[in-house]
């Protein structure tokens, strides 16, 4: 590759992407809540985590714990006693709302997780950390963190992926390591393609909500203080949590959790996507499931205690679920196969919210329609909780429900729940 080929990559770098160059943007003016959405990929099983099923006389084993034990409760929140669930409800349960029997109305993985993360059973909605993003912080240096998982931004905002911290300080100072390579005249010339990219950009007609603050942002001259901030925060290697393993799990979540608290705070972010692949296990349910469950618990424990170690665990709000739930018995090979009906874990400290769980399955996990006002089982009257009630009511109760971007994106004609009352 020639000179002439580096610099027009980097040209292009410095047009759109985020962090080259880029200044930390008043991040210390967003003192509100911070947001974490915790995705457990592959459809988790709630019937041995939040909400629990013993077996029932004359049906098939729904789980092989109930065998020999039976629900516990934390609070008033009811729990299963298997993997590492008792440790963490007990500790936590006062800053959890778990909403139960919320209906995905698929068992396809990809529409599972479009549903549960945007609201809308259809692509094209974006998640609610890229609305909280671009209401909250569209002009941070990376204001929604992704570590995987579904993190569509509809064009609201942009998200970034950290797959490797190391490179931040590459990014964050460029001048440090290129500065020798590249004369005054070409930074100038890079700088000069940057103002009139964002020039050409800004004259672009229907632009959407934050555009014209995003192209501010790029279009800025400031040196990268706030990124630069957030990579001399991040620990060498050796420092970082390490990934955690098996012969057949592999889990980062404990180092997603440790990037997303010093991005916090730093201030160069507000939002992030966590995420932790693994629990469709169709065969031999139960080992994979109790190494997947131990280790989220474990990592949203890990958290909440980094989180409080570096002052920003009181303005933290963690949303937990997944694509879906899991069938009510075991397959012929012991496995359990896809179910629709699955559960969110809402947390935040010193609510008057928390403490408690909403929505109703019976016995079987079948879900139970549910009055929206009083959240009681209502048969007649009442309606099934779908993803898009629990997202109506999250952006409501995070303040983004009448932002731009969410009325671009609006739940029309659903009911209102008060699960935030």
């Amino acid at each position: 590759m020639n000179r002439r080929s580096v610099l027009k990559g980097l040209l292009a770098v410095a047009a759109v992407a985020p962090g080259f160059r880029l200044p930390l943007v008043h991040a210390e003016d967003h003192g509100g809540k911070l947001f974490v959405f915790v995705q457990a990929d592959g459809g988790w099983d709630p019937t041995s985590f939040c909400d629990p099923k013993a077996n029932t006389p004359g049906e098939k084993v729904i789980n092989h714990w109930a065998e020999s034990d039976e629900v516990r409760q934390a609070g008033n929140i009811p729990y299963a006693p298997f993997a590492g669930n008792q440790v963490f409800f007990e500790k936590y349960h006062r800053m959890m709302l778990v909403i139960n029997g919320v209906d995905a109305q698929t068992n396809a993985h990809s529409v599972g997780i479009v549903h549960n993360w945007s609201g809308r059973n259809s692509e094209g909605y974006p998640t609610l950390g890229a609305l909280c993003a671009a209401h909250y912080a569209p002009a941070l240096p990376v204001p929604y963190l992704s570590f995987g998982g579904f993190s569509n931004t509809a064009g609201l905002t942009r998200f970034t992926r950290l797959d490797d911290p190391r490179l931040l300080h590459e990014i964050a100072s460029p001048i440090d390591d290129m500065g020798s390579f590249f004369s005054d005249e070409d930074w100038e010339a890079m700088a000069s393609h940057r103002a009139a990219t964002v020039a050409r950009l800004s004259a672009a007609p229907d632009l959407l909500p934050g555009d014209e603050m995003h192209l501010g942002f790029y279009g800025s001259s400031f040196a990268a203080e706030g990124l630069k901030a957030y990579a001399d925060a991040i620990p060498p290697e050796d420092q970082l949590e390490q990934p955690v393993e098996t012969q057949d799990n592999r889990s980062t979540l404990r180092r997603q959790a440790q990037l997303t608290v010093l991005a916090f705070k730093t201030g160069v972010a507000v939002s992030a996507d966590l995420w932790l692949g693994g629990f469709d296990t169709h065969t031999n349910h139960d080992p994979p499931h109790e190494w997947l469950f131990r280790n989220l618990t474990d990592a949203v424990d890990y958290l909440w205690r980094y989180a409080d170690e570096h002052g920003v665990a009181d303005r933290m709000v963690v949303v937990i679920g997944s694509d879906f739930g899991r069938t009510n018995f075991y397959n012929s090979v012991n496995g359990k196969d896809h179910w629709p009906i699955g559960s969110y874990v809402v947390m935040e400290k010193n609510r008057s919210w928390t403490g408690r769980a909403v929505g109703e399955t019976d016995g079987l996990h079948f879900a139970y329609k549910m009055d929206p006002a009083t959240l009681r089982r209502d048969d007649t009257y009442g309606t099934i909780i779908y993803p898009k009630h629990v997202h109506k009511a999250l952006r409501r109760y995070l303040g983004v429900e009448n932002t731009a971007g969410a009325l671009r994106f609006p739940f029309n004609n659903t009911e209102d729940f008060a699960f935030f009352v």
